[in-house]
């Protein structure tokens, strides 16, 4: 039976997609939350948000809540979330599921704090978490029914996710904390170095969608910044061979992981491999001449998928339509859930090990750990709390589109 409503929730450090069961993606916005600081208020989300960073209007605060991937702001981010969904929302009494994607090397810690964000404030929802090369390649074609394989690279903004993928689980992965926005800050750093001009991390990516690893058709592009000097705007031709020469680390830390990656499939999944193809998605596989690179270190054919930006949220979507239409209790593929009450117990007895105990929904990662200054706030790490203590209310002072009554401050 299908869940009416069920969400699919493409959680990104740049970008945010959301797919609803019955009526395809309906959002598809910047993951950015403007706060006005003055009165404690979510001035604007998505698109609105993003249009007012790097410009710094008063008392306006521009969060981007995600880092490399995963939560570095609980609260901003569930009141981002929640004012997406509540977009996306048609009334009913049920408790809606919601299948969020993550990155496959994201801690126990920072896959407990999606689930947090999506439990802490009304609408709440049963969360499934899915590993993000997964449904990367169900979108990108990959038929990974009885037992077949394929080999992904999703480029997003925060992570590079490299893996090979079978039977809707995950042979080999490596997550890359280097993508779009390390290629955006590379690029920042080359241009205020040699040529003495600040720019913003918008104009940064386009010069990195539009040079690229190649120097691009023409061999330059105009930006626009600030001279370093004199601190007044000016324009300059940027040459292709400097923002080339700033994205080769990454570039080449990318498709080293890829060479990497390919050493230590197993032999019986080295035919799917070849015959599927190296396949790259996301927003960062369109940077021209990065298909040939990875081709080149792989030697293997690459290709690049069809639509990238939404190859993650379109096999999270698949994912979610073969569970709904699974029958009893069965978790659906490439889904994992803890063993909890007399199942895990006759788990513990018939094979003498030990669950982390997680709250239910979340999918459980062994090992893994990150820099204290990158961890998720307490809230995520102590449990899922039936109220949070946020730092601002909930709600926009616009409210020509959407209610601007708001939580009030726990």
């Amino acid at each position: 039976m299908r869940f009416r409503g069920s969400v699919a929730i493409d959680l990104g450090t740049v970008n945010t997609l959301v797919w609803v069961a019955g009526r395809g993606i309906v959002l598809e916005e910047p993951t950015a939350i403007a706060i006005d600081t003055a009165v404690g208020k979510v001035a604007a989300v998505g698109e609105a948000a993003d249009a007012l960073a790097d410009k710094e209007p008063q008392d306006i605060q521009v969060i981007h809540p995600l880092r490399d991937g995963v939560i570095a702001d609980l609260d901003a981010t569930a009141a981002m979330l929640h004012a997406f969904l509540r977009r996306t929302r048609r009334f009913g009494v049920l408790r809606r599921n919601a299948l969020v994607c993550v990155p496959s090397g994201a801690t126990p810690v920072e896959r407990r704090s999606i689930v947090a964000a999506l439990s802490v404030r009304r609408p709440r929802y049963n969360v499934r978490l899915i590993d993000e090369p997964v449904a990367a390649a169900a979108g990108a074609g990959f038929d990974l029914t009885g037992g077949a394989g394929g080999f992904i690279v999703d480029i997003g903004g925060g992570t590079t996710e490299v893996a090979a993928v079978a039977g809707w689980r995950v042979v080999r992965s490596h997550s890359l904390r280097k993508a779009g926005n390390a290629m955006d800050e590379a690029i920042v750093h080359a241009v205020r170095n040699e040529l003495g001009l600040i720019i913003s991390q918008r104009a940064a990516r386009s010069l990195k969608t539009t040079l690229g690893v190649t120097g691009g058709a023409e061999g330059f592009a105009e930006a626009v910044g600030l001279d370093v000097a004199q601190r007044t705007p000016r324009t300059e031709y940027v040459p292709g061979g400097l923002v080339a020469a700033a994205l080769e680390p990454i570039v080449a830390a990318i498709a080293g992981t890829v060479h990497e990656m390919l050493s230590e499939i197993p032999a019986g999944l080295a035919e799917d491999v070849v015959r599927g193809k190296v396949r790259l998605a996301g927003g960062g596989a369109l940077l021209p001449g990065l298909a040939s690179r990875i081709e080149t270190a792989a030697g293997i054919g690459t290709v690049l998928v069809e639509d990238p930006l939404r190859c993650v949220i379109r096999g999270a979507a698949e994912i979610l339509e073969r569970k709904d239409k699974g029958k009893g209790t069965h978790v659906g593929p490439g889904l994992r859930q803890l063993a909890t009450g007399r199942a895990r117990a006759r788990c513990l007895c018939r094979t003498g090990l030990s669950f982390p105990s997680y709250s239910s929904g979340c999918l459980a990662m062994a090992g893994g750990s990150r820099p204290a200054s990158s961890q998720p706030t307490t809230a995520a790490i102590v449990g899922m709390p039936t109220r949070m203590n946020s730092r601002f209310i909930v709600g926009t002072l616009d409210s020509s589109d959407r209610p601007s009554r708001g939580l009030s401050q726990a």
